[in-house]
């Protein structure tokens, strides 16, 4: 099956989405902070059953091929991904989708699966938080620095962004992430996760260094009927 490349306007922005596929059953990939779609799901894009689904990978505003603008991290950054993820599928005459979301595109998925639920179909998230802790603050301030990054992780990045884009966007992220830790309970989401009534499935690494897994309990605990 052939891939469209394409960009739409939506909400005052070019936004960058690839799409492929014929099936019924339409899927959004959200990347995580810094990704793309091509970038984050490259191999779903190519592998995942074109019969049964159709695929809609897009990159968040200021990220892979949706630069300009430039990416920032206003207090509800999260909620205007969440809005741009949803008019995006709109734009592109989608009814009803479900969501796929890694990292800060499982946080977006999170958000925009509660606000919007008549919309939303089925729901999997994976390296994901509801909440910002003392020590998740922490472990981003470890993260801060690209060029302690390993080769592997920073390559592609670097080859998308440039050196000097990619690096002060990742400090940005991590400034405009670590702001929910100074509310008293650290809430990005926690209080929307009851209004997710969508089949949602949490998938977590007990490896990822950068989540620690009592978020996706968290989540799972939150979620009713969530496995």
């Amino acid at each position: 099956t052939s891939m469209t490349s394409a960009k739409i306007q939506v909400n005052g922005v070019y936004l960058h989405y690839q799409l492929t596929g014929e099936g019924s059953h339409a899927v959004l990939l959200l990347p995580g902070m810094l990704g793309s779609g091509q970038t984050d799901f490259g191999p779903q894009l190519k592998s995942m059953n074109k019969q049964i689904f159709t695929i809609v990978a897009w990159d968040p505003r200021g990220y892979g091929q949706s630069i300009p603008p430039s990416r920032d991290f206003p207090p509800d950054f999260f909620e205007r991904d969440a809005k741009d993820a949803v008019d995006l599928m709109q734009a592109l005459k989608f009814k009803k989708f479900s969501l796929l979301g890694w990292s800060d595109g499982g946080i977006t998925a999170l958000i925009a699966a509660a606000k919007y639920p008549t919309l939303i179909h089925k729901l999997v998230v994976w390296g994901a938080n509801a909440s910002v802790t003392q020590e998740d603050v922490r472990i981003y301030n470890g993260i801060r620095d690209v060029s302690k990054w390993s080769e592997k992780v920073k390559k592609p990045l670097e080859e998308m962004y440039g050196h000097k884009y990619f690096a002060k966007t990742c400090e940005a992220w991590v400034d405009g992430i670590s702001r929910f830790a100074e509310k008293s309970d650290g809430s990005i989401c926690q209080q929307l996760l009851p209004d997710i009534k969508c089949p949602t499935f949490i998938i977590h690494g007990e490896k990822d260094p950068l989540v620690p897994q009592a978020h996706a309990e968290y989540i799972h605990k939150h979620i009713k009927g969530s496995r």
